[in-house]
């Protein structure tokens, strides 16, 4: 069962060398991460493995972005994206995240690898007033169609911009902040 934190207004930054790093088992079950991850988010080893990814979930995060990931892991594809995560002290830290499938020799899912680093300030920009409509939308919708609904929005904001959400993320991580 997921703790209960309040979240706190105070962000937590990875400097520009560190990564953070965990695996999970294909349900999402934590099987591994690293030092930096446990450093970060505040928990120790043993409170993290064996338990779901979802336990550092900040609920500013539209579950919308949560069912394109999974929907894109079960098409067998890499995942890209700004996430914001909840530390134990109700802290928070902004990760440019890409999470890929991970193959057993015999070509059987045996979890995914994540791999999350420091993002550049203007994609958290760009990316939070997305989100907030994603939250609003979901807010006005009911539990069984809110990630849907609000992934709907997210797709016609996507359509609007000419742009697919890998590219969308990727030239958010390779352009330079505008002064």
């Amino acid at each position: 069962m997921k703790p209960k934190i309040t979240p706190i207004d105070h962000e937590v930054s990875l400097s520009d060398n560190e990564f953070i790093v965990s695996k999970t088992d294909p349900k999402g079950l934590v099987t591994y991460v690293n030092r930096t991850f446990m450093s970060t988010a505040g928990y120790p080893e043993s409170a993290l493995l064996g338990k779901q990814h979802n336990i550092i979930r900040h609920p500013d995060m539209p579950r919308g972005t949560f069912k394109l990931l999974w929907d894109t892991l079960q098409k067998e594809e890499e995942f890209f994206g700004y996430v914001k995560n909840l530390c134990k002290d109700g802290s928070y830290y902004w990760v440019f995240a890409n999470i890929t499938p991970d193959y057993d020799a015999k070509g059987q899912l045996r979890g995914y690898y994540s791999v999350r680093r420091k993002p550049l300030r203007h994609a958290i920009n760009t990316m939070i007033p997305i989100y907030q409509k994603m939250l609003e939308i979901e807010k006005k919708s009911n539990t069984k169609d809110a990630a849907a609904n609000s992934l709907a929005y997210l797709n016609e904001k996507l359509a609007s911009l000419n742009t697919t959400y890998p590219h969308l993320m990727l030239s958010l991580n390779d352009t330079e902040e505008q002064a």
